[in-house]
């Protein structure tokens, strides 16, 4: 199971936008893409076939998944995760600080 999942509000504790805190939009296998944080400026080609047209553009851009924690609406702070199963055997995953499970 996945200690932070789509859609999960995060903190930024490492990197250039350190303290700010945003969406995940995005997931692969050890980067998520976290919403309007760590924008690049990349050059794209025009493709009038396509209807695109060339410049430079601002993209967000994947970061390590150990430079975000999950924020914990309850303690205002970042938060570890972990995984336990519940009464019925399903996996949930909880808040470490006060256990809490995550919705």
């Amino acid at each position: 199971m996945q200690k932070i999942k789509l859609n999960d509000e995060v903190i930024i504790i490492a990197g250039k936008d350190k303290g700010s805190m945003g969406t995940v939009t995005k997931i692969t296998d050890a980067k998520v893409v976290v919403e309007g944080f760590n924008i690049a400026k990349k050059h794209v080609r025009a493709n009038p076939n396509a209807g695109v047209t060339g410049g430079i553009v601002d993209t967000e851009m994947p970061m390590a998944i150990s430079n975000v924690a999950i924020y914990n609406t309850k303690t205002k702070k970042a938060d570890r995760v972990g995984v336990r199963t519940d009464k019925d055997g399903n996996k949930e995953r909880f808040f470490k600080s006060n256990g809490d499970s995550i919705v």
